[in-house]
C-alpha cells in the first residue's frame, strides 16, 4: 500500500518530464467522430472516485488484499514505463466553451490534470482492476463496478482526455494484471460476512461520490455568484 501511494506523485513528474519532448497522438478516425461533452467530466470524476474508494471497504481478506495491491502496482508501473517510452499528448482543446456546471467541471479537470500520460489510460486500467477485485467478493457489486468502470472509460473519450487506443490499452493492461495476480484467487476464501456487507459498502461509497459532486456544485454556485 505504501509502495502504491509512493508511485502516485510520479504521474505528475513524468508529465512534466515529457512535456518538452517528442509527443505522440495515437488518434484513430473514430476519435474524430466522438464529440466533446463537458458533462462527462462529472462521470469522469465521481465514478473514478467511487472506484478508488470501493475496494478499500470491499476487499478485506488478507490474501485478496495482497493480490489486489500487486495488481495495482503492476498496472501503475507498466503504465509509467509506457508513458516514458511513448509520451503522448491528449486530444483536448485549450479552451472549454460554456458556463454550465459541466463546462466548469471540465475546466477544473483540465487545470488539475496535465494533458500527457495518455497511453495507456491509467484511469481506465485502475477502474477495471477495482471492478474485477470487487467481483471476487460479491458478484452484483462487481457487475455494478464494471458498469461504472465502463462509464469511466467512455468519459475519458467524451472529455477528450484520452484516445480510443488509450482506453483499449488500459482495459488490456487491467485484464492482463488481473490474470496474473487475481484470476487464481478463490472467492470461497472471502468470509460470508464480507460478502454480505459488500453491497452496503458499495452504497455508502456511492454516497461519498454523490457528496463530492454536491460539494463541487456548491463551489460552482459560489464561484458564479462571486
Amino acid at each position: 500500500m505504501v509502495a502504491l501511494m509512493a508511485l502516485v506523485p510520479f504521474y505528475i513528474f513524468i508529465a512534466h518530464g515529457v512535456s518538452d519532448g517528442n509527443l505522440h497522438t495515437p488518434e484513430l478516425a473514430l476519435d474524430g467522430s466522438i464529440p466533446l461533452q463537458p458533462t462527462w467530466a462529472l462521470v469522469y470524476g465521481a465514478l473514478y472516485l467511487f472506484l478508488i474508494v470501493l475496494p478499500v471497504f470491499v476487499v478485506r481478506e488478507q490474501e485478496h488484499i495482497r493480490r489486489t495491491f500487486l495488481t495495482y502496482l503492476t498496472v501503475w508501473i507498466a503504465a509509467y514505463i509506457c508513458f516514458m517510452a511513448y509520451p503522448t499528448i491528449a486530444p483536448r482543446t485549450d479552451q472549454v466553451a460554456g458556463d454550465g456546471f459541466g463546462a466548469w467541471g471540465l475546466r477544473l479537470l483540465y487545470s488539475a490534470d496535465p494533458p500527457y500520460n495518455c497511453f495507456p489510460s491509467i484511469h481506465v486500467a485502475h477502474s477495471f482492476v477495482s471492478a474485477l477485485a470487487c467481483y471476487a467478493v460479491n458478484r452484483r457489486v462487481g457487475i455494478f463496478a464494471t458498469v461504472c468502470a465502463s462509464l469511466v472509460a467512455l468519459s475519458t473519450l467524451y472529455t477528450k482526455q484520452h484516445y480510443v487506443l488509450d482506453v483499449v490499452a488500459g482495459v488490456f493492461l487491467a485484464v492482463t494484471a488481473w490474470a496474473v495476480f487475481l484470476r487464481s484467487y478463490r472467492p470461497e476464501a472471502v468470509p460470508a460476512r464480507d460478502r454480505h456487507l459488500a453491497p452496503v459498502f458499495a452504497v455508502g461509497t456511492f454516497a461519498i461520490s454523490a457528496i463530492a459532486v454536491a460539494c463541487c456544485w456548491i463551489a460552482y454556485t459560489l464561484a458564479g455568484s462571486a
